[in-house]
């Protein structure tokens, strides 16, 4: 199974050139989400919380703290994704790698796993609860989207 690093690293290869930490954490979560529904398995095993703007992944932001963009991540091999998970991360960046930072955001805002993982916490409050795969693929699943 690939790492969230390794990930991290074919999405911003696959960009070819910097986006904001705020946009991968975003397209990061949507791989995972969509390939617990396409896939039927997660993509990568590192937790994603439900943090004040949006699903974060501790793993990755450990590595980004204190920056705004990055263009690449040497921490991941993108290699290590099998055809599959590389067609599913591809789906992926097309429908949401067009969308801005703060558009993706605003639709995780939206979305029943972010909501229910921040349960009673204020806007902005900071928390660190899991948004399962459980939740991810129960909801994303019910959506009408379906790769390519």
């Amino acid at each position: 199974m690939a790492s969230v690093h390794d990930v991290a690293a074919y999405i911003l290869g696959k960009f070819g050139h910097p986006m904001t930490t705020w946009k991968l954490q975003k397209l990061v979560y949507y791989a995972q989400a969509w390939s617990l529904v396409w896939d039927e398995r997660p993509l990568f095993q590192a937790r994603i919380e439900a943090w004040a703007n949006g699903p974060v992944v501790p793993a990755l932001y450990q590595e980004h703290r204190g920056l705004f963009q990055v263009g690449s991540w040497p921490l991941g091999d993108p290699d290590k994704l099998t055809r599959s998970e590389r067609e599913t991360v591809d789906g992926v960046l097309e429908f949401y790698g067009p969308k801005t930072s703060q558009w993706l955001s605003d639709l995780t805002h939206t979305e029943r796993p972010w909501r229910e993982a921040r349960g009673t916490l204020a806007p902005g409050e900071r928390g660190t609860q899991v948004i399962s795969p459980a939740s991810m693929h129960e909801y994303y699943s019910g959506l009408s989207v379906s790769q390519g």
